[in-house]
């Protein structure tokens, strides 16, 4: 373990432990989630997701950040997202249940989605869970998905800098030039029906106030795999 890891660990026990050790600081947080949803949002995505990405980048090449990588245009993409995957969450997490009403299926309340903030687990508020995670997953994922491959490619070509992360984003040349076929194959094809839709299920069997929290922690893990993958496939080469 290098330096850089225990320095990294620390911060993040110095960051988390007030959350386990004072009550005023989670409830400060939960009444930050239930005003501030969509700024929330940014804020967890910008945070996490970013530094599920520095750990893939450790993962392949020993270091959090480097020069190029684009730490803070990363950042800024990752908490535009985290609020495109808030309105999601509120689009399908009302709409998929309803439309499992217009199916034929008997909900006890009149809005078919307050069985997702029900405690305690149910056979129905599994089924409405995972038409949830099947719908977000099968119609916005390959969206948010592809505009992150996108901007990805954008940071890159621009060498991480703020400057350059705010210039026209050259699409066509992205889709002209990109290799698309591990992106189909593995990113499309297996993450999204192995991981994101039993992930997201699990998510929103969950009380609502932590989904949003924990989709961002999935990014984290789909980070450590994505880089697992990629070094994988270069040892195969």
């Amino acid at each position: 373990m290098k330096r850089s890891d225990l320095i990294v660990s620390g911060v993040i026990i110095i960051i988390l432990l007030p959350f386990f050790i004072s009550p005023s600081v989670f409830n400060l947080y939960r009444e930050l989630n239930t005003a501030h949803a969509y700024t929330m949002s940014f804020i967890k995505f910008a945070l996490l997701a970013t530094f599920g990405e520095c750990v893939g980048l450790r993962i392949r090449t020993g270091a959090y950040n480097k020069p190029g990588f684009g730490l803070v245009p990363r950042a800024l993409v990752w908490g535009f997202l985290g609020i495109t995957i808030k309105i999601a969450f509120v689009v399908f997490g009302e709409g998929a249940p309803m439309m499992l009403k217009t199916m034929g299926v008997h909900f006890l309340s009149v809005n078919p989605s307050d069985v997702l903030r029900q405690p305690g687990f149910s056979w129905i508020k599994l089924l409405a869970a995972f038409s949830v995670s099947t719908t977000l997953n099968l119609f916005f994922a390959p969206v948010f998905m592809t505009f992150h491959r996108f901007t990805d490619n954008h940071i890159v070509n621009t060498s991480g800098t703020i400057k350059g992360f705010f210039t026209p984003m050259h699409v066509s040349e992205f889709i002209r030039e990109g290799d698309w076929l591990p992106f189909w194959n593995f990113v499309i094809k297996k993450t999204i029906p192995f991981f994101w839709i039993p992930a997201q299920c699990l998510n929103f069997m969950l009380p609502e106030e932590y989904r949003i929290l924990v989709a961002a922690v999935y990014s984290i893990i789909l980070g450590i795999l994505l880089s697992l993958a990629s070094m994988m496939q270069m040892r195969r080469l």
